[in-house]
């Protein structure tokens, strides 16, 4: 799933080839893909793109008064393509989901892989109608969130800190993969109750959240579109890493699976050398 900083740098990507330009049409491929239908998608045709902006991990691509918003979800991608082919997409079985096409022949495509269809569109005039970019908290990398903002946040939590840090509500753009980095860069339990960190443990997770996302946009940064899914990989330490030697300690990485996701870590630098069992079974570690 692309989260702040592929999102990140994909705004950069299209604010640099968007704007200013003409839009052609949107093509609704995938029915499922469109979640507002007023104003319709055809009143973007013959708009200039003004502007291209990101709420947490939604894209917002601004044209003449109109807002595009674009969430990729877990298996969501943007392909852009210099040319488009000239003949209409065909709505069928493969990973087309809506075509933006710009009076110059080129745009970008929306794809979405698996059976699950999560990738979502909006297109309204205020990103607010939006629910899920309304419900948003602060964005981590804001100029004004600072470490005390960000324990005013904390404040009153009772949940588990990998937890805490994924709710789009309370901080905006922070998926599995990156909540696992951070929590490995602050040294801390993903099982954490949030309620138990001291003043010194809210600060250093604090400092590792900026600094994990903060190097993440600069890994991405000038990286075409078409290559960030394999930058993002390769700069993980150790989400999606289950096996593979930690990289400040040597230990083994490990995994606790539940229904639909997982999470890595390793148990020398974050749980006191001690393996997380399942998480229905595993013990709040301290």
């Amino acid at each position: 799933m692309p989260e702040l900083p592929e999102a990140e740098a994909l705004r950069e990507f299209l604010d640099e080839h968007l704007v200013g330009k003409e839009i052609a049409r949107a093509l609704p491929v995938a029915i499922s893909v469109l979640k507002t239908y007023d104003p319709p998608l055809s009143a973007l045709d013959g708009t200039t793109v003004t502007a291209v902006g990101r709420h947490g991990k939604f894209l917002d691509i601004a044209a003449d008064g109109l807002h595009l918003l674009i969430h990729l979800a877990r298996a969501g991608w943007l392909q852009w393509r210099d040319v488009l082919p000239s003949g209409p997409p065909r709505p069928g079985k493969g990973p087309l989901a809506l075509r933006v096409a710009l009076t110059g022949g080129d745009g970008f495509d929306l794809t979405e892989a698996g059976t699950t269809k999560r990738l979502a569109v909006h297109l309204v005039h205020d990103p607010a109608d939006v629910p899920g970019v309304a419900r948003l908290g602060p964005d981590p990398l804001a100029d004004d969130f600072d470490r005390d903002a960000f324990a005013a946040l904390l404040a009153g939590e009772r949940r588990q800190v990998k937890g805490a840090l994924r709710d789009q509500s309370l901080i905006a753009g922070i998926g599995n993969a990156y909540s696992d980095e951070i929590l490995h860069a602050a040294r801390m339990s993903p099982f954490k109750p949030v309620q138990n960190l001291t003043e010194d443990e809210t600060t250093t997770l604090y400092e590792a959240m900026r600094t994990t996302l903060r190097e993440a946009v600069e890994r991405s940064h000038g990286v075409a579109a078409g290559r960030l899914k394999a930058e993002k990989k390769s700069g993980l330490r150790v989400h999606g890493r289950t096996g593979e030697p930690c990289p400040v300690c040597g230990d083994t990485i490990r995994e606790v699976s539940f229904s639909d996701s997982s999470l890595q870590y390793c148990p020398t630098c974050q749980t006191g050398g001690k393996p997380l069992a399942d998480r229905r079974l595993s013990r709040l570690l301290k």
